[in-house]
């Protein structure tokens, strides 16, 4: 019975059992959280067509929280690998995510 158990958490859990490197980490942040605030705004972004307007706005701040966190992630990945990030890219998104953040 242990040993089916073993078994079995191995199987179901494999990405428990790899090592992450600290880039790894914050791309995955990146990644996750970008997406995360993507799906966000899609989904008011359909709310909004069908008329409804429960909870834009929390929901646009929680977004754009999620997008800012996601920069942050994304600068640290670059110093982690020692290159310089593509700053103008990354200041761009920081505006706009600030601009959703603020105009509620």
């Amino acid at each position: 019975f242990t040993y089916l158990l073993i078994l079995l958490t191995f199987l179901i859990s494999p990405k428990l059992t790899e090592a992450e490197t600290p880039l790894d980490v914050y791309m995955n942040d990146f990644y996750s959280k970008s997406n995360q605030a993507s799906i966000i705004l899609k989904e008011i972004e359909i709310d909004l067509k069908n008329g409804s307007r429960k909870n834009v706005c929390s929901r646009q701040r929680v977004a754009a929280r999620l997008g800012l966190s996601a920069n942050k992630s994304l600068i640290k990945a670059f110093e982690m690998e020692g290159k310089d990030p593509p700053i103008e890219v990354i200041k761009s998104n920081q505006k706009r995510w600030e601009s959703i953040l603020n105009e509620c």
